[in-house]
C-alpha cells in the first residue's frame, strides 16, 4: 500500500544566508577560506553587521532538509523533523517549507533562535561557512513524530545529528525504533568525515540498522578504511546493505539489490561547490521510490548535482524536475 511520505528527513533545521564578497572584503575577515566553524548566535550577529548594506539571500534548508526539498521538487512527497525558534528566521523557514509542500514535523519553540549558516561565497567559488547551530542542535527524542516516519517509504537521518551525544543520538535512536516498527526502510548520510570518526560507535550501532549509506569518498574512507573511494566502496559491502559513494568528478559508485554501478560525473565549471550530494541524495531517493532504476536514478542524480554546482546556492529553485527528464531520456 501506498505511503503518505516517500522521504521523512531528520535534521538541523538552517537557514543558509548566502554572502556575495569580493576577495579584499573577505581578507579583512582573516577566516581560512573553505572552512565551516561553528559560533554562537552572537557571533552570527556581529559577522552579519559587518555587512548590513549587502542584501544576502535567505534559503532554509540544513543538509537532509535540502535533500528532502530536492525529492519534493521533483515531484515526491516529503516530510521533515527539525527545531527551530520563532524568530524571523524560523517563521521564514516554516513558511518556505509550507510553499515547498513539505510536512514540517514541528512548531517553532516559544523564545528559541533559529540555526543560520552564512556562506561566505566568494569570487573562486569557494565557500566558507559559519554555523550557529543555535535551537537546531535541541532536536531531542522528544521532537520525533513517529506517526510521520511510519507513513514514510524512507526515514533519511542527518550525520550531524549525531554530534549532539544528550540531545541528538537519543533522537536518532527513537527514530529508527518508529522505522523498524512501521516497516520504513532508513537511509543515513555521513554529512562528514568527523561524524564516523568522533562519534563512531553511535554512527555504527545506527548504521547496522540502516538499508542504505550516501557518503562522498573522504567519509567513506573514515568509515571502512581504504586509500580510494573505490577501496572503501569494496570494504562497505560488510557493513550496510546499500551503499552510495560520490566522488566529484570521478562519478559515483553505487551498489543497490546486489548489484554494483560505477557512474560517470557530468563535466562544469563550478560556481559553488556545496549542496551537490545533498541533491545527489534527495533525487536518489526519488528514483528509488518512483520505480526508477537505480543506476538511471544516479546517473539523473548526478546531472542535477551539476546543475546545482553551477550556480550560487546549495539547491536549485528551478528546473529541477524538467533536468531530471532531461538527464533519464539522455
Amino acid at each position: 500500500m501506498a505511503r503518505e511520505f516517500d522521504v521523512c528527513g531528520l535534521g538541523n533545521a538552517l537557514v543558509d544566508i548566502l554572502l556575495e564578497l569580493t576577495d579584499e572584503e573577505f581578507a579583512a575577515l582573516a577566516f581560512e577560506k573553505g572552512t565551516m566553524r561553528l559560533v554562537e548566535p552572537h557571533e552570527q550577529r556581529v559577522l552579519l553587521e559587518q555587512f548590513g548594506d549587502h542584501e544576502p539571500r535567505l534559503v532554509s534548508g540544513g543538509s537532509v532538509a535540502n535533500s528532502v526539498i530536492a525529492c519534493s521538487q521533483l515531484g515526491g512527497k516529503g516530510a521533515f523533523i527539525g527545531c527551530v525558534g520563532d524568530d524571523r528566521y524560523g517563521l521564514h523557514y516554516v513558511d518556505e517549507f509550507e510553499q515547498l509542500q513539505i510536512e514540517f514535523c514541528a512548531q517553532p519553540l516559544v523564545g528559541e533562535t533559529t540555526g543560520t549558516c552564512v556562506s561566505i561565497i566568494t569570487p573562486d567559488a569557494e565557500r566558507t561557512m559559519r554555523t550557529s547551530l543555535a535551537v537546531s542542535s535541541h532536536l531531542a527524542a522528544r521532537h520525533v513524530d513517529a506517526d510521520r516516519i511510519r507513513a514514510s517509504d524512507w526515514l533519511f537521518v542527518e550525520g550531524y545529528v549525531f554530534a549532539n551525544p544528550n540531545t541528538g543520538q537519543p533522537a536518532i535512536r527513537e527514530a529508527l525504533r518508529a522505522a523498524k516498527a512501521g516497516g520504513t526502510k532508513v537511509a543515513l548520510t555521513c554529512s562528514d568525515a568527523f561524524v564516523p570518526q568522533v562519534f563512531g560507535d553511535a554512527f555504527h550501532d545506527a548504521l547496522r540498522q540502516s538499508d542504505l549509506l550516501f557518503c562522498n569518498a573522504t567519509e567513506a574512507v573514515a568509515v571502512a578504511g581504504g586509500n580510494s573511494a573505490a577501496e572503501a566502496f569494496a570494504r562497505l559491502k560488510g557493513h550496510v546493505p546499500a551503499c552510495v559513494v560520490t566522488d566529484g568528478p570521478n562519478g559515483a559508485f553505487l551498489r543497490v539489490g546486489g548489484a554494483e554501478h560505477h557512474v560517470a560525473a557530468f563535466r562544469c565549471e563550478p560556481k559553488d561547490v556545496t549542496g551537490a550530494g545533498d541533491m545527489f541524495a534527495g533525487a536518489f531517493l526519488y528514483g528509488l521510490t518512483h520505480g526508477v532504476a537505480p543506476e538511471r536514478a544516479a546517473r539523473a542524480a548526478n546531472f542535477l548535482a551539476m546543475k546545482v554546482i553551477t550556480q550560487i546556492g546549495a539547491r536549485l529553485h528551478h528546473g529541477a524536475k524538467q533536468f531530471w527528464t532531461e538527464a533519464l531520456a539522455g
